[in-house]
């Protein structure tokens, strides 16, 4: 059974770390107390598997028994159970602007003490903890996006590959934009199938109304530029830490023109070895 400590400074995202870890099935707990963390493990190990993986998140709050969390660890390792430290840091101007910015009070502030005294205080008071950390992730550069990237090159291991997941979805405007949509393009400037009598009553998903729409130059065209962006807008999305991307594409009714290019996006991104899905929703309407 694998236990791992989440601990570190005030504000350096020990939270953050912990959300990160429930996508990667660990059972988390926020602020569990030093006392508790023995019989919290001898319940987990009666549950026989229900939880391999568990992470508990603990910091300056607990005061006085702070300094016992070593001991704990070590009661922790004597039941059997694998133990790890993920040390959560931050430098001591990032920490104060980011408190100034939330306008919380620091665990450790009170009547004479400085913002930045009580950072300091901290700092010290974790040095020890902080030397017998596995992992320690300094936050103060990092966006959510590279923080949930930097979790899960450390934890994921090769059970979980992080990937970002798109949904292609066609529509008509007449019906309304996806209220989820993160990227809409709108193709009503190309000829329309609708008013050839024998593509009316086809979809986008019949061969010749999708050979129809792509045998004009415009369209071809429109699918080169289209796939340029998403070249270039993909790599960038998964950096920042983006997980769903929705992307709409609509025509008047949402039943030929949209759901061929639609389509045709959605070939083209698993094509590059991307999950993605075609959604055509009011294909029906």
């Amino acid at each position: 059974m694998e236990f791992l400590i989440i601990t570190g400074l005030s504000g350096a995202g020990k939270s953050r770390a912990a959300d990160v870890l429930e996508d990667l099935e660990y059972y988390c707990v926020d602020n569990m107390p030093l006392a508790l963390m023995p019989r919290f493990a001898e319940l987990c190990l009666d549950a026989h598997g229900r939880y391999d993986k568990v992470a508990l998140v603990t910091d300056v709050r607990e005061r006085d028994g702070f300094g016992e969390l070593l001991g704990t660890l070590d009661e922790l390792k004597a039941m059997d159970c694998t133990v790890r430290i993920l040390y959560m840091d931050a430098d001591l101007r990032t920490l104060v602007r980011r408190y100034k910015e939330s306008r919380r009070p620091h665990p450790l502030a009170g009547k004479g003490i400085t913002l930045e005294q009580a950072v300091q205080k901290e700092m010290e008071l974790l040095a020890p903890i902080r030397e017998r950390a596995d992992f320690i992730i300094n936050s103060s550069q990092l966006t959510l996006g590279q923080l949930q990237n930097r979790m899960f090159s450390l934890f994921a291991g090769t059970q979980k590959k992080r990937e970002l997941q798109v949904t292609v979805m066609s529509f008509g405007y007449k019906h309304g934009i996806p209220l989820d949509a993160d990227l809409v393009f709108d193709v009503r400037f190309l000829p329309n199938p609708f008013y050839v009598e024998e593509l009316r009553p086809l979809s986008g998903l019949d061969r010749p109304v999708a050979e129809f729409v792509f045998s004009y130059p415009q369209t071809r065209k429109f699918m080169e530029m289209i796939a340029q962006m998403l070249d270039f807008l993909m790599p960038h999305y998964v950096e920042e830490g983006k997980v769903n991307l929705t992307i709409a594409v609509g025509c008047t009714g949402g039943r030929h023109r949209s759901v061929a290019i639609a389509a045709a996006i959605h070939d083209y991104l698993t094509a590059k070895g991307m999950s993605s899905i075609n959604v055509n929703r009011d294909i029906e309407k």
